[in-house]
């Protein structure tokens, strides 16, 4: 008898299988898409708990979302090499479409970005290597769409799948990552008041009639550094990025996170955010706000990795019909 543990941790959802044959001993999820690292030791102890005896680990290699993927993937690989038995990656849409009682169809999951990962099978078998797109542009194939929400990737089939195929060795990112190691050369400091004119440029530049006024930006930077935090990143002797923080009554407001356009997507933003928040905890505040225009699909899927969620939003907030999505993270 083999017994294999099945860990997916490619969708909002955390899941874990344990099966010994066609028996299943363990089967349970949890749905959070900010949560895999948290609920994902806890399901794999209780999955323990019933038999710790494992001989295989089976793992969903994706497609999915980086950071929700790779804890699956790490924590997988890890455990195995620590137990001292094999692994093996199952693509998480074939353990989807396992389920599925169709000549052709389509699966697919959340991409973000008003995006889908997809694949289509025929019989059960994927015709199509893994791709992402808009979820309008899989309509065009005329065929079912089994959709994230209504299916999620099986760990009892993805077990099965494992005992009998060969192994995904790399995992599926099909899409190129938001964030690039940082660039030879960019530093970060705090702001000083020499950066202001150029600081203030780069914000009427970027937010157009929505920017900050320059007598808004003093005042704001005013209460540095007792109160409040300003970083710059510069890059060959040039301001490309600033953002700042201020802190009251036990909450931190991020105020600005700005980015030039030749300089993003490739992790300075990222940087700038986790030096804000390492402020913040240094100040003993117990969460952290900020708001950000609706429809800005480059920075909300940043701040969700970062734990952040929406708890709001204020109409009008930047100018006419431009609402503001408030968003917040619990610091421990």
């Amino acid at each position: 008898m083999k017994t294999v543990l099945a860990i997916d941790t490619s969708t909002s959802q955390t899941s874990v299988a344990l099966i010994q044959d066609e028996k299943v001993l363990f089967n349970a999820s949890h749905n959070d898409p900010l949560a895999h690292g948290e609920v994902l030791p806890k399901l794999v102890s209780q999955a323990l708990a019933v038999n710790s005896q494992v001989d295989l680990i089976a793992v969903g290699m994706g497609p999915g979302p980086f950071t929700g993927l790779r804890v699956g993937i790490v924590f997988a690989q890890s455990y195995a090499l620590a137990a001292q038995v094999d692994w093996v990656g199952v693509c998480s849409l074939d353990s989807m479409a396992a389920g599925i009682n169709q000549s052709e169809f389509i699966v697919s999951t959340d991409a973000r970005r008003k995006e889908r990962f997809w694949a289509r099978y025929k019989d059960g078998v994927q015709i199509t290597q893994p791709s992402v797109s808009k979820a309008s542009e899989l309509e065009k194939f005329g065929i079912p769409i089994f959709n994230e929400g209504d299916y999620f990737p099986d760990p009892i089939k993805l077990a099965h799948i494992a005992l009998t195929s060969q192994s995904v060795l790399q995992p599926i990112y099909v899409r190129k990552p938001d964030a690039y190691p940082l660039p030879e050369g960019v530093k970060f400091r705090p702001m000083t008041a020499l950066d202001l004119v150029l600081a203030i440029s780069i914000e009427k530049e970027v937010y157009g009639k929505s920017a900050w006024s320059a007598e808004q930006f003093k005042e704001e930077f005013a209460k540095a550094p007792k109160s409040a935090q300003y970083l710059v990143a510069e890059f060959e002797g040039k301001l490309i990025a600033y953002g700042g923080i201020f802190y009251v009554a036990d909450v931190a407001d991020i105020h600005t996170l700005t980015v030039v356009a030749d300089h993003r997507r490739k992790g300075v933003g990222r940087e700038l955010l986790k030096r804000l928040i390492d402020w913040a905890r240094v100040k003993k505040a117990q969460a952290i706000m900020l708001e950000m225009r609706l429809g800005n699909d480059q920075a909300h899927p940043l701040y969700q990795s970062f734990g952040f969620v929406e708890v709001s939003k204020r109409e009008n907030y930047y100018g006419p019909g431009l609402t503001a999505v408030v968003m917040r993270k619990e610091l421990e």
